[in-house]
């Protein structure tokens, strides 16, 4: 019985000592995974160095092809389309006719004008020959006065006699007088008659939409036989060498956008092939809703095949500096209204404030003051750091923190 105790005994002790060995590696097991993988572990970083070379800030956006240059023909009054004699896509010269109106009554009504104008000719010429007369009887009749008073003056004649002589001369100048009126208003009259003749001609002659320059039409609008009201468009023609770009850029990046600078162009029509060109018009007033400004560009070489209203990317080249220090722009952070990096020394951080000038579109930030070339700085972590907080540097991180 006593050896059997003793059995028991020892293997009671065996027990306890293999469940206190157990508990003493799980404990140091759990130890290690929240030293090393849990809350207390270093959070996981990528780094970079700062880098030295070109660095070219662009700003981004979207437009559409647009003709700087376009015509819409319509009349100037309502009316009837008698004939179109072009249609979408046709190319066509200066002058060239390209629709007709119906006339309707402009042709009559200038031929009434031009035969008013003939009318008041003639009055004129009438009314002309009459102030001849009257000045001529005017002329005799002021000589006969004259004569009148001297003979009177040696007693040959009466005062009545040169009473009456001087109330005929008196009479005759007034006829004159008279007379020259009546030409003044024949000749306003055949004045307003050309204004109307004028006129007429304009009308009539704006019942013919011709090009008003060398183009290409593009939109045939109406149909022979509609009827339009005053200043809706007939046709439509566009200067094909007046194509450029309508596009859209945030407000945010188009504070340093100017005219000529340099852009990048790729058409959505063609997206292997990139294009150059440069800024010809930024705009003053910006899109208070969208929060964006339209600039318009230009293209240095026109492709060959475009079409109005496509989609286009452009990118525009607002600053480069060359033998720039830089970082990739996710090492950049703002804290407490700062911008700076998160410097790594001997396996903590630190928050350095720096100054960073341009940021270009794939991802570089240059470093103005606050690094040194040796300096190591956080680009991706796992979490958020905060200061003096502990890292491990790694190659990559999946799903890193901001």
């Amino acid at each position: 019985m006593k050896m059997r105790a003793n059995r028991l005994a020892k293997l009671h002790l065996g027990r306890t000592a293999a469940l206190t060995t157990a508990a003493l590696g799980l404990a140091m097991l759990f130890g290690w995974l929240v030293v090393s993988q849990g809350p207390m572990a270093p959070i996981k970083v990528t780094v970079a160095k700062v880098t030295q070379g070109t660095l070219t800030a662009s700003t981004f956006g979207i437009g559409t092809i647009e003709a700087r240059r376009a015509y819409a023909l319509g009349p100037t009054v309502a009316s009837r389309v008698l004939r179109v004699l072009v249609d979408q896509g046709d190319a066509v010269k200066a002058g060239q006719l390209l629709a007709e109106l119906d006339p309707v009554d402009l042709t009559d009504r200038v031929t009434s004008a031009e035969l008013a104008v003939q009318r008041a000719t003639s009055t004129i010429r009438a009314t002309e020959a009459a102030l001849a007369e009257a000045q001529s009887r005017a002329q005799v009749a002021t000589t006969d006065a004259r004569r009148y008073a001297q003979l009177r003056t040696k007693g040959f004649v009466s005062q009545e006699a040169v009473d009456a002589k001087g109330h005929e001369a008196k009479a005759a100048q007034a006829a004159v007088d008279a007379a020259a009126s009546q030409v003044t208003a024949a000749r306003r009259d055949r004045d307003r008659a050309r204004t109307d003749v004028v006129g007429m001609s304009k009308l009539l002659a704006q019942s013919q939409l011709v090009s008003p320059v060398d183009g290409v039409v593009s939109a045939r609008l109406v149909e022979p036989g509609s009827t339009v009201v005053a200043g809706q468009a007939v046709v439509q023609v566009l200067d094909p060498d007046s194509l450029w770009i309508r596009a859209r850029i945030d407000q945010g990046q188009s504070g340093r956008v100017r005219v000529g600078q340099p852009t990048e162009i790729v058409l959505r029509s063609d997206p292997q092939r990139s294009d150059r060109g440069e800024v010809q018009r930024v705009d003053w007033v910006s899109d208070a809703v969208t929060e964006e400004r339209i600039v318009n560009v230009g293209f240095a070489v026109q492709p060959p095949t475009l079409s109005v209203g496509d989609l286009v990317e452009v990118t525009i080249h607002v600053a480069e500096r060359v033998n720039a220090r830089a970082l990739p722009a996710a090492a950049v952070k703002r804290v407490d209204r700062q911008e700076g990096v998160w410097r790594v020394t001997q396996g903590r951080v630190a928050f350095q404030p720096v100054t960073v000038g341009i940021t270009t579109l794939d991802g570089r930030s240059q470093i103005l003051d606050g690094l040194t070339d040796d300096d190591e700085v956080v680009v991706h972590s796992e979490q958020a750091l905060q200061p003096d907080a502990r890292v491990r540097v790694v190659t990559a991180i999946i799903g890193s923190a901001p």
